[in-house]
């Protein structure tokens, strides 16, 4: 647990932290590669890992999960992304993007899974958010295809999900895809998601937070990154 003051010292900690991994990664390895994730919450922290002095030509960004949408609605992950990451310097790294302009989710989910397959493998950094109902990525209570989804055999790649809370469809890593990332993050901020973060600690079903899924099995240590 990565406790900050305030919403502005957790974004940039939580930046310093993970350009030191990608730096790392790409003196090791030549390149790095990043998952993150939608919502309201990683826009200060995009802003703060885009200034940082990273070769940002080697890293490759995607995203943890997306919603089926066009990349210039307010809703996508993407445009997020695009509008408050890929900026200044940063605006060098190669976005692979989760939606694609098919009939449906499940088309645009095969063409992901197939354009992302060269990456991450593990990922260098995936950084994770969390809903009030102890959703993470498109893990949600209730999804269709949860148990595939959260299932370690189900391999590496891009599936759907729909759910009631979702609005959209949904494009999602599967957990094997994830929970072996070098630098595994969840980023939460308020009481309200230490109260969830507590509840999904406690013993029960994975199914009704899928959170927990990462809490418990995930190979690398998961890091709570959290201000008030």
């Amino acid at each position: 647990m990565h406790v900050f003051d305030s919403g502005a010292a957790l974004a940039e900690g939580l930046a310093g932290a993970v350009a030191s991994a990608l730096s790392a990664a790409i003196a090791t390895r030549g390149q790095a590669c990043i998952a993150v994730s939608g919502g309201s919450t990683p826009k200060a922290f995009f802003k703060a890992l885009s200034g940082k002095p990273i070769e940002w030509s080697k890293v490759v960004v995607t995203l943890v999960d997306e919603r089926f949408v066009a990349p210039d609605s307010d809703r996508s992950n993407e445009k997020l992304v695009r509008d408050n990451l890929l900026i200044d310097a940063a605006a060098a790294a190669r976005l692979e993007p989760l939606y694609y302009p098919a009939p449906t989710a499940e088309a645009a989910a095969a063409a992901a899974a197939k354009q992302t397959a060269s990456i991450g493998r593990p990922f260098d950094v995936a950084v994770l958010g969390m809903g009030s109902d102890g959703h993470t990525a498109s893990f949600f209570p209730g999804g269709t295809r949860l148990a595939e989804a959260l299932d370690p055999a189900t391999p590496r790649g891009v599936m759907t999900m729909e759910a009631e809370g979702a609005g959209e469809p949904r494009l999602t890593f599967t957990f094997s895809s994830l929970e072996d990332a070098r630098l595994l993050v969840l980023h939460i901020e308020g009481n309200g998601k230490k109260e969830v973060l507590a509840k999904a600690e406690a013993p029960g079903d994975e199914a009704e937070m899928p959170i927990r899924a990462m809490l418990r099995r995930a190979s690398s240590p998961l890091q709570v990154y959290w201000a008030p």
